[in-house]
């Protein structure tokens, strides 16, 4: 799969710190991983006034194991099922054992760490830690292979919303908030959008190989319009939420901020959407909206009503 957040593939020459830096492409943890959790945090902190920092470092360091995880597995999967050579099928691709063995560490780590946490936070961390991991294992990995069975996008969407934002939020808590499932939907819907336009240069090849992805199932030109939509839906959901009175009124800012970059994605994507190289552009505007939007949300979060 392209993914425009992935450090290159390490070379042999590398050290062993180099080869894990690069496994954990710490450009997908950044945008990807660990701004749901900030967010969470940011809840429980302006919003709810609860916040434990020794609980939501520990927990960073569980979602940081998790990320670990799911790129070693990514990595190895795909390079055990020829994903990244489906066009070159005689070219030869390493695959390190080591990268199996440094996910199911990680995982096992992350796992404990959330089943401690669980012994003060009570049953929905336990909930929490089981959805996360079951996400994350099984994306690539068999038996189920989420994303070779249309569910990877909706997958991404619930971990990096619901489950990240909720789960933080409880650590701090030990309550569900409905104010706080409505802003996870902030990143949920955005890193969905991402997932399905960072497929769309893959369409051939992610047919080949049997991924049923949204892309594949829906066709290039309406995954553009799928990708654009849930991404809007993703920015219009914080001025709801301030008009609703459940965000705090600075946070609209955050969705202003996001407009232009995903105007641009728009604009970049319009008529390059079949030709890969042409729309990385338009893919790198949504990584940003995401980022942005998030990243701002989460800080004027953090600073209450």
């Amino acid at each position: 799969m392209t993914d425009v957040f992935a450090a290159p593939h390490a070379p042999a020459e590398q050290t062993l710190v180099m080869k894990v830096a690069s496994v954990v492409r710490y450009r997908f943890f950044l945008y990807a991983g660990l701004l749901p959790y900030f967010l969470g945090g940011a809840w429980a902190y302006g919003v709810e006034k609860s916040f434990n920092p020794g609980v939501f470092l520990l927990g960073l360091f569980g979602i940081f194991l998790s990320v670990v995880g799911v790129e070693s597995f990514n990595e190895y999967f795909d390079a055990k099922m020829g994903t990244d050579r489906v066009f070159n099928p005689d070219a030869e691709e390493y695959i390190p054992e080591w990268m199996f063995s440094l996910g199911v560490t990680a995982f096992a780590v992350a796992a404990a760490i959330g089943f401690y946490l669980a012994w003060e936070g009570g049953w929905p961390i336990v909930l929490y830690t089981l959805l996360g991991g079951a996400a994350a294992v099984w994306y690539v990995g068999p038996p189920i292979r989420w994303v070779y069975r249309g569910l990877g996008e909706t997958v991404i969407g619930l971990s990096y919303g619901p489950w990240m934002v909720l789960g933080s939020l409880h650590l701090n808590t030990h309550r569900f908030s409905w104010g706080a499932l409505l802003a996870s939907l902030v990143p949920g819907l955005l890193i969905t959008a991402l997932a399905t336009v960072n497929n769309i240069p893959d369409f051939h090849q992610d047919r080949l190989v049997g991924k049923k992805n949204l892309v594949v199932r829906l066709g290039r030109k309406n995954g553009r319009v799928l990708y654009l939509a849930l991404s809007a839906v993703g920015l219009l959901i914080i001025p709801l939420g301030v008009v609703l009175g459940v965000f705090p009124r600075l946070t609209v800012l955050a969705a202003l901020a996001g407009l232009p970059l995903w105007f641009m994605s728009l604009k970049a994507g319009e008529s390059t959407w079949d030709t890969p190289r042409l729309f990385m552009p338009a893919i790198r505007s949504i990584v940003q909206c995401y980022a942005l939007t998030t990243a701002l949300f989460a800080v004027f979060m953090g600073l209450g009503r």
